[in-house]
């Protein structure tokens, strides 16, 4: 496994009673970016804390490069990049002096640090605000800073918690990107509950819900177990609609049909039971009925019903 990069063997987590984390394990490799999904409270920021020695395990270990993670292994914890959520900032130093800061941490002085400052800079379109305070930026800025400050001693791990919080649509997509093109020598670990920062970004994804995974796997894996993978949903004419929707429940394929008005026509999204491929039985009926149908669609799954269906119930 010379691959793995990441690896966490059992963590568990607890505060007095409340077992904030139970029992996670996971890997994730070179290449690779996972999607950390979970509600509000799952553990996932205490589950990201104790990967990145923050926090003190109850119970397990974490790997870094096959290092073990603690609060005394350096060698471990400087191959981790990481940025918290709502990350900690000195708000009355400039960008430039803050990440100067960080990188003399890490033991990166002189002219090298100059270099280095301005790399991590610019992959974070940071440039012109190198000299503004930090405290007259925007949410959005004091997330690049952040962001720029995790990369910039070019560690082998990155564990992002929510990294595109506070992020216009044009900032998420520039900083979607740099994640995607600093994957290619790292593994990743995202913290998120933007689910279509999963399809933008995840190669795979573990949902935790009352701190234990409840799935793992790949986006197309997650969406097959969706109750509306092979879905096919018509829009159609609302006079239509009663007679179509009364057939197709008739159907032994059909799961069930929900309907919803959109002007003159309705929307009809037939289920099929088991996930099964009703797609051509369904597009026979239609002609052969001339339900007029305007479109035609099928659906492959749908992620936010797979993470509903695993978080909404007990564990």
């Amino acid at each position: 496994m010379a691959d793995v990069l990441l690896e966490a063997r059992n963590l568990s987590k607890y505060f007095g009673d409340l077992k904030a984390v139970n029992d996670i394990s996971l890997t994730v490799k070179k290449g690779e970016v996972l999607g950390f999904l979970g509600p509000n409270g799952a553990g996932k920021t205490t589950t990201m804390k104790m990967l990145t020695g923050f926090l003190v395990p109850t119970e397990g270990s974490a790997y870094i490069c096959g290092e073990q993670v603690t609060s005394e292994n350096e060698r471990a914890k400087a191959r981790i990049g990481y940025l918290p959520e709502g990350a900690p900032l000195y708000g009355e130093m400039s960008p430039k002096g803050f990440l100067h800061f960080i990188a003399e941490t890490h033991g990166i002085k002189g002219a090298e640090a100059s270099d280095i400052v301005e790399s991590a800079a610019n992959a974070v379109n940071l440039d012109h605000v190198m000299n503004q305070r930090i405290e007259t930026l925007s949410k959005g800025f004091k997330r690049r800073v952040g962001l720029a400050a995790a990369i910039l001693h070019a560690p082998d791990v990155l564990i992002l918690d929510e990294p595109t919080d506070g992020l216009d649509p044009n900032q998420k997509h520039e900083v979607r990107r740099l994640i995607e093109a600093m994957s290619l020598e790292r593994a990743i670990i995202i913290s998120t509950h933007i689910l279509e920062e999963v399809d933008a970004l995840c190669h795979r994804a573990v949902i935790i819900n009352k701190g234990a995974i409840v799935a793992d796997g790949t986006p197309s894996e997650l969406r097959a177990r969706s109750i509306y993978k092979n879905a096919v949903t018509m829009l159609l004419p609302v006079e239509n609609a009663e007679k179509a929707a009364s057939a197709l429940k008739g159907i032994k394929l059909v799961a069930g049909v929900e309907a919803a008005r959109e002007g003159d026509l309705m929307r009809l999204t037939v289920l099929a039971r088991g996930g099964g491929e009703i797609a051509d039985t369904i597009g026979d009926i239609a002609a052969v009925s001339n339900w007029q149908v305007a479109q035609f669609t099928v659906d492959s799954g749908r992620l936010d019903d797979v993470f509903r269906q695993l978080t909404e119930r007990d564990v």
